[in-house]
């Protein structure tokens, strides 16, 4: 893919994709680059136009295929799958053609086989050799390389072996680096610093908008979403950001409208559809949620990330349709896919609870207890599961006696403890857990008392508050 994703905002790619895209549905073939078809493939990839992505490299590969750009190409989709014997095959013909692409793509084998100081160790005796007028680019392709793998800490360290940091491309970078390192505020900075000088840039008034989300700074993320979209009403990143947005700002509605036109510039895009199904549950819609979620499976590929939340939100889905059994066989379906199979075990137990299957959901969570090794972390899931399901003396009992068992230190939990307090009206044992919960962990606090105090107010407040209103 290009280093800079700009290019693919700039008219020269625009021109190569128009014509491209033209004897495509004109089906005249149109003779191109080999280069250029690579960078259309790219672009198609990115945007998870899986299909069209491989109808573009083909041809690269079918006019040239001796193209550095088309087998390095292949060399990351044979990584995307593991295959490094083929990975490597690439790597040896790409070499000899381009020094520099070959070891960036010898790091990149070995940094995707988790050898993290293999790959560090390769890239650092090859620039001992470099022309010092290459080296900076060489610096920048490496940066480049550890951010595309999230190793932020190592991406930081190249970017310190270069004096010349203050270019745009550079800036870029550090910008990149330090949003995933969690430098919210530099990062954000730098953002705004490449706006000033490039303001109808797409790409870094998306940038923007990431680092404000996480700062849970959703106004500014909203209005920096609605800028990457004034530039590029078409910008499926756009789109999906103000989406995000209005969503952790709890408008389901305007969410929806914009997964919705997410989806339709990305449709083979499992996220689109499953929070497209999270909205449309969070308005009561269950059947209509459940649509969204069944296309959501029939686009996923089968390592996907997002199949495991999927498949959850189906379980919650069909057993508040009362189909207990679907819900049963939607948790089975994860047994075999790359997730947190204790929490999938819980929420099997949920599920039964729910259902009044008591004997059945004390095995499960039994079966997952034990297999957890008597994990803290799942044994306080199985307790909030009887908390959820309305076993409030058995909750609050199972409470006390956790806490006992984890010790002062533990941190998490006790704003359940007095949530369950209030819902049993043992008013002072709930103003004692809430400011032991606040204390502890504020933000746990705030995700499960919230409701009870003013918008925005901080969670440290809440114990004087509470206070002071007893009695309404």
């Amino acid at each position: 893919m290009p280093e800079d994703l700009d290019y693919f905002e700039s008219e020269d790619f625009k021109e190569i994709l128009r014509q491209y895209e033209e004897s495509v549905k004109s089906g005249e073939r149109i003779y191109m680059d080999a280069d250029d078809l690579t960078d259309i493939a790219d672009y198609y990839h990115y945007n998870n136009r899986l299909a069209e992505a491989e109808d573009a490299i083909s041809l690269a590969i079918e006019y040239n295929p001796e193209a550095v750009g088309p087998m390095l190409y292949r060399a990351r989709e044979a990584l995307e799958k593991k295959d490094f014997k083929t990975a490597e095959q690439y790597a040896d013909k790409v070499e000899p053609l381009d020094s520099i692409e070959g070891i960036y793509l010898r790091a990149e084998i070995l940094i995707t086989k988790g050898e993290l100081d293999s790959a560090d160790e390769l890239l650092s005796g090859y620039i001992k050799d470099l022309p010092e007028d290459e080296y900076a680019d060489f610096v920048k392709g490496v940066v480049g390389l550890y951010l595309d793998y999230d190793q932020f800490a190592k991406a930081f360290e190249w970017i310190a072996r270069t004096t010349n940091n203050d270019s745009v491309g550079f800036k870029e970078l550090m910008a990149r680096t330090l949003f995933g390192l969690g430098k919210y505020k530099d990062s954000e900075r730098l953002f705004n610093e490449l706006l000033d000088k490039d303001p109808y840039s797409a790409n870094y008034w998306n940038a923007l908008a990431g680092v404000q989300y996480m700062k849970e700074d959703y106004s500014g993320a909203l209005t920096s979403s609605e800028y990457a979209i004034a530039i590029d009403p078409n910008d499926a990143n756009g789109l999906l950001s103000k989406a995000n947005t209005l969503y952790a700002m709890g408008n389901h509605d305007e969410a929806l409208k914009f997964f919705q036109k997410y989806s339709e510039k990305v449709p083979d895009d499992e996220f689109g559809y499953l929070h497209q199904a999270i909205c449309l549950i969070n308005k009561g819609l269950f059947k209509d949620g459940l649509e969204k979620l069944k296309k959501a499976v029939s686009v996923s590929a089968i390592d996907s990330i997002h199949l495991p939340e999927i498949y959850q939100e189906m379980a919650f889905t069909y057993n508040t349709l009362g189909q207990m059994e679907k819900a049963l066989w939607c948790i089975d379906m994860t047994e075999k896919l790359d997730c947190d199979h204790f929490h999938m075990g819980v929420i099997k137990g949920h599920i039964l609870l729910a259902n009044q299957k008591e004997t059945e959901a004390e095995a499960a969570f039994a079966k997952v207890l034990q297999d957890s090794g008597n994990n803290p972390k799942v044994r306080l899931r199985i307790i909030i599961s009887y908390h959820d399901n309305k076993f409030l003396h058995f909750a609050y009992n199972a409470y006390l006696d956790f806490f006992k068992t984890v010790g002062e230190d533990y941190k998490e939990g006790y704003a359940y403890l007095a949530l369950c307090c209030n819902e049993l009206m043992k008013n002072d044992e709930f103003l004692y857990y809430l400011k032991k919960a606040c204390d502890c962990n504020p933000e746990e606090a705030r995700a499960i008392l919230g409701e009870f105090f003013p918008a925005h107010m901080d969670p440290k407040d809440y114990y004087q508050y509470a206070l002071e209103h007893t009695d309404d």
